[in-house]
C-alpha cells in the first residue's frame, strides 16, 4: 500500500540508494523528467534530476542526511525537467527498506507548486494514519528511551488508554509493569526494551499487558527495532489480544484432564496390546521339529515360567522376536502387555523420552504428556530388540532403571516404579563388544541371565519345507490366490540354499514365487536367488535294512567343530581376509565368529 501511494503521488518524491542513485520516483517526478509511465527499476544518477553545478556542496549534505546527521529542510536546489531547469526547495531524510537497506528519501517542490505539494503531503500523512488505524492489531511506536511516540486506534480498543495518555511515557511502566500473577516485571527483563538494546526482533506469544482499568489482557507481541545509520532510534511494537485463544486453551486443558486417564489406557491398548499377535500353537509361529530347534524350544519352556531376564542371540532373520513372544505367552505375565522397543531405530536425543516418557513442555515439541515404554510394560514384558545398538552413554540410564525398577520421566521430578521382565535380543557378539568397551559389562550381565541361541536356518534344514508350506498357505490367502502346494523337488531346491537371510529371506522368496506364478504352481525357478555356496541335497531314498545307520546331533557337532579347527589351523587362526578360515569354509567371517563362540572354539594361547 505504501509503495502504491509513493508511486502514485503527483508531488516530487524519490528514493536514493547509498550511492545517491535514484531507484524510485513518484508519478509527479516521472512526469517532470518525461519518464512515463512510472515504473520500478529506475537507475538515474543524481545529476539527471538535480543541477549539481549550481548547488555546490549538495552531495555532501545528502550523504550527511543519509547518515542521520543533518536531514535537509527547505534547501534551495535547481530541479531538472524535460523543458527547463527550475528553482525549488528540497527536503531529504534517511529511510530503511523492508529488507533493511538504508536509503534516502527526497521531497522537492517548485516554488510555484509549494502550497499544492504541502496539501498533498498532508493527504499522504492522513492516508498513513488511516492505514494504521484500520489495522486490527495494536501498534505502538517507541523512541530509543522506550517512551511512546504514537499509538493507533486499536491500542485504545484493546487496552483502554487514549493515545495522548501514553505519548511521552515509558511503555513498560504503563502496560508491562507486572507479570500475569501480579509479580513485578523488571524493565531490564522486558523483551520490548531488549529490542532497543540488541537491535534484534523479539516475539513473545504468552504474556499480558495491563488495561486502563487495571485488568490483565493476554497478548502476543513483536518488538522490532527502528535503526538509522546503524544506530537504534526506537522500536515498533505490534500486539494482539489473545483472550479468546487462552479461553479455548483452558477449556481444552480442562477436558484433557477429565479424560487423561482413559486416554492413556486407550493409547496403551491401541499401540501395544491390540496389535499383538497371539500364539496359534504351543510356541506361536515357531515351526519345525529339527534337533537344533527342539533344543531352543526346550530352553524356552524351561525359562518362560521364571522371572529371569533372557538374552536371545542369533543372526538377523532367525525369528528372535518369535522366541521373545513365546517366552512372554508362556510366562505368568501373559495377561499383561508385551512391549517391543527397537533400540536401533530410536534417535539418541529421543532415547530417554522413548523409554521413560516425558511431561508436557519438557523440551521443544513436547506438546503433551507421554508414557514411556517401560511404564507401558508395567506388570508385563519389555522386548529390547537390537539391544546392542544402544549408545554407550545411554546404557547407564537404562541399567539404573532396570536395577532400581524406577525412573523419572523427562521434565518430571516424580519417581515412577515399574515391575517389568526384560527379554533382549541382538545379532551382535556382546561379549566382544564388552571387551571392546562399546557395551557396558554390568548391563550385559543384567540382561544375559539366561541366554538362548536361536540356530540359523542352514543348521535346521529339515525345518525349511514345513516353514515354506506355512508361508505358502498364508501368503496365498493374503494375496487372494488359490492355494498352492510345495512339490518334493521344490522342497529339495529350498533345502539346498544356504539362506544367509534366514527365515526372513525364506518368506520373501515364497512371496516372490507366489507373485510370479499365474497358476497353482509356485515359480521358484524365477524367485530363488543365486548363491554359489548352495549345497546339493540328494532326494530321499527308501530306507532299507542296510541304510539305517545314523549319527547323533552331538557327533555332528563334533565333526563340525573338528572341521572348523582344521580350517583355522590351516589359516594360522586368521578368520578374516582372502586367506582366512572363513574364506576357506565359504562362509562370512561374522558367521564363523558366531559358530566359534557357539561351539566353544578358541585360539590356543601361545606357549614359550
Amino acid at each position: 500500500m505504501e509503495d502504491w501511494l509513493f508511486r502514485s503521488a503527483p508531488t516530487l518524491l524519490a528514493t536514493l540508494d547509498e550511492a545517491l542513485v535514484c531507484r524510485q520516483a513518484s508519478h509527479g517526478w516521472c512526469v517532470r523528467l518525461g519518464l512515463l509511465p512510472a515504473a520500478d527499476g529506475l537507475v538515474l544518477p543524481l545529476s539527471e534530476i538535480l543541477d549539481l553545478e549550481h548547488t555546490p556542496g549538495l552531495v555532501a549534505q545528502l550523504h550527511d542526511a543519509m547518515r542521520g546527521e543533518a536531514p535537509l529542510h527547505d534547501t534551495p536546489v535547481s530541479l531538472k525537467g524535460v523543458d527547463a531547469t527550475t528553482e525549488g526547495l528540497l527536503a531529504a531524510w534517511p529511510v530503511r527498506s523492508r529488507s533493511g537497506t538504508l536509503g534516502l528519501c527526497l521531497a522537492a517542490t517548485c516554488n510555484t507548486d509549494l502550497d499544492r505539494a504541502l496539501d498533498e503531503l498532508r493527504r499522504l500523512r492522513t492516508m498513513h494514519e488511516l492505514i494504521l488505524n484500520a489495522a486490527g492489531e495494536g501498534i505502538y511506536g517507541l523512541d530509543k528511551d522506550g517512551r511512546a511516540t504514537f499509538g493507533n486506534a486499536a491500542t485504545k480498543t484493546i487496552l483502554g488508554w487514549q493515545p495522548e495518555e501514553v505519548i511521552g511515557k515509558p511503555a513498560h511502566a504503563t502496560h508491562h509493569h507486572s507479570h500475569a500473577d501480579g509479580s513485578p516485571y523488571p524493565q531490564v527483563e522486558c523483551p520490548i526494551y531488549a529490542a532497543l538494546q540488541d537491535g534484534e526482533v523479539h516475539h513473545v506469544d504468552d504474556e499480558v499487558f495491563w488495561h486502563a482499568d487495571g485488568s490483565a489482557v493476554p497478548v502476543e507481541y513483536t518488538s522490532t527495532p527502528i535503526c538509522n545509520a546503524g544506530e537504534i532510534q526506537g522500536a515498533v511494537v505490534v500486539f494482539r489480544d489473545i483472550s479468546e485463544r487462552k479461553d479455548i486453551e483452558r477449556q481444552r486443558e480442562a477436558a484433557y484432564r477429565e479424560i487423561k486417564q482413559l486416554k492413556d489406557l486407550l493409547e496403551q491398548e491401541r499401540d501395544y496390546l491390540r496389535d499383538e499377535i497371539k500364539s496359534g500353537g504351543d510356541f506361536g509361529q515357531i515351526i519345525g521339529s529339527s534337533m537344533a530347534l527342539r533344543r531352543t524350544m526346550g530352553q524356552i519352556e524351561a525359562v518362560a515360567p521364571t522371572p529371569a531376564n533372557v538374552l536371545i542371540l542369533g543372526e538377523s532373520g532367525v525369528g528372535k522376536e518369535m522366541v521373545a513372544r513365546a517366552i512372554h505367552e508362556h510366562s505368568e505375565r501373559a495377561g499383561k502387555s508385551l512391549v517391543k522397543v527397537n533400540c536401533a531405530s530410536i534417535p539418541k536425543e529421543l532415547f530417554e523420552s522413548e523409554f521413560f516418557g516425558h511431561v508436557k513442555g519438557a523440551f521443544t515439541g513436547a506438546h503433551r504428556d507421554r508414557i514411556g515404554r517401560l511404564q507401558l510394560a508395567d506388570g508385563g514384558t519389555v522386548f529390547l530388540d537390537e539391544v546392542g545398538e544402544i549408545p554407550l552413554d545411554l546404557q547407564g540410564k537404562l541399567l539404573r532403571a532396570l536395577q532400581e525398577r524406577e525412573f523419572e520421566r523427562v521434565g518430571d521430578d516424580r519417581t515412577i516404579k515399574v515391575d517389568v521382565r526384560v527379554v533382549a535380543a541382538t545379532n551382535r557378539d556382546l561379549e566382544a563388544d564388552v571387551k571392546a568397551g562399546i557395551f557396558r559389562e554390568d548391563l550385559y550381565y543384567r540382561l544375559g541371565v539366561f541366554p538362548i541361541v536361536v540356530p540359523p536356518l542352514r543348521d535346521r534344514r529339515e525345518d525349511i519345507a514345513p516353514l515354506a508350506e506355512h508361508f505358502l498357505t498364508r501368503i496365498c490367502a493374503d494375496l487372494g490366490r488359490d492355494r498352492m502346494r510345495l512339490s518334493k523337488q521344490q522342497a529339495r531346491q529350498l533345502m539346498a540354499h544356504r539362506w544367509p537371510g534366514n527365515i526372513r529371506e525364506l518368506r520373501n522368496v515364497i512371496e516372490r514365487a507366489v507373485i510370479l506364478s499365474s497358476g497353482t504352481r509356485a515359480r521358484f525357478d524365477l524367485a530363488m536367488p543365486t548363491d554359489p555356496g548352495d549345497v546339493a541335497v540328494p532326494a530321499p531314498r527308501p530306507a532299507s535294512d542296510e541304510q539305517t545307520a545314523f549319527v547323533t546331533d552331538a557327533e555332528m557337532r563334533e565333526h563340525e567343530k573338528a572341521n572348523m579347527i582344521a580350517a583355522l589351523r590351516h589359516a594360522d587362526w586368521r578368520v578374516w581376509g582372502p586367506d582366512g578360515a572363513a574364506a576357506l569354509l565359504g562362509i562370512k567371517p561374522s558367521t564363523l565368529t558366531y559358530r566359534m563362540k557357539t561351539l566353544g572354539v578358541e585360539k590356543p594361547k601361545q606357549t614359550r
